[in-house]
């Protein structure tokens, strides 16, 4: 398979470092930057070729990663649409940008493939939402599956739900560091050095984050393993619901919903 990588930014360099690490070589793939000094970086630390020119990278490659700002993506799509090989794959990690908005500027009966990824692709631990597109079938969806895979884990939903994706996986390492931030100051305040309470907040954050995704346990029979009745636990947590932190990042998630549909119908305007 010849993937090119429609910009190689952080995400893009992401996912170019967890392809060559799954095994795909580095001859099958071509990247994109503008910037000949980022272009001679990544082509040094890789060993991919690397251009200034989309046409140039798309031409006679089966899958095309769109990996630039939304509001780039009308016209990087009409620059390549008419040198793509036919039955090409566009994949597009563009957020909120829909994918009728992506066919309407490709070739028609293009197979799309649409991504909601989050940061933690960068060590190999992120969550990519794959939502088909009108003319994709299967074996697309199998092909974005295989490479979203090199850097974290990947589910295929309607594209209806790519919101509410967003909303909980695009967003939630933000809401997951505010945790850690509060943490850390809490153990501060509390009198320990900042880089041990760093460590203890991290680590814990990690290891049932780890336990949660690897017991297939309910999160609220984990909590209650973790609460004896009358203890410590049982005090924090009862602080936690007067003050309404769960109602609050309901509301939270549900906001940043809101806005991805915002931007949404802000792009089809467009």
């Amino acid at each position: 398979m010849t993937v090119a990588l429609l910009g190689v930014g952080m995400m893009g360099e992401n996912l170019l470092a967890g392809l060559l690490a799954g095994g795909l070589p580095a001859d099958a793939i071509v990247g994109t930057d503008l910037r000949p000094e980022r272009q001679q970086q990544i082509a040094e630390k890789y060993g991919v070729r690397v251009v200034a020119d989309n046409i140039e990278a798309v031409t006679g490659a089966e899958t095309v990663v769109v990996i630039v700002k939304p509001y780039d993506v009308p016209d990087v799509l009409d620059g390549i649409s008419g040198s793509l090989e036919p039955g090409a794959l566009v994949i597009s990690l563009a957020a909120g940008v829909e994918i009728t908005v992506l066919e309407a500027h490709l070739p028609a009966a293009t197979p799309v493939v649409r991504v909601m990824p989050n940061t933690p692709a960068s060590v190999s631990e992120g969550m990519s939402a794959l939502a088909a597109g009108t003319h994709a079938v299967q074996t697309h969806l199998d092909r974005a599956s295989e490479l979203l895979g090199a850097v974290g884990r990947v589910v295929v939903v309607p594209e209806k739900h790519l919101d509410a994706v967003t909303a909980v996986s695009g967003s939630g390492p933000a809401y997951v560091m505010y945790v850690a931030e509060a943490m850390i100051d809490a153990g501060v305040l509390l009198g320990l050095p900042r880089d041990i309470a760093t460590a203890l907040a991290s680590q814990t954050l990690y290891g049932s984050a780890k336990l949660l995704r690897d017991s297939g346990t309910h999160p609220t029979v984990l909590r209650e393993n973790v609460t004896s009745p009358g203890g410590t636990t049982a005090a924090g947590l009862r602080t936690l619901d007067d003050h309404g932190v769960k109602a609050a990042f309901v509301a939270a998630i549900e906001a940043a919903r809101d806005r991805s549909q915002e931007l949404a119908a802000a792009a089809r305007t467009h």
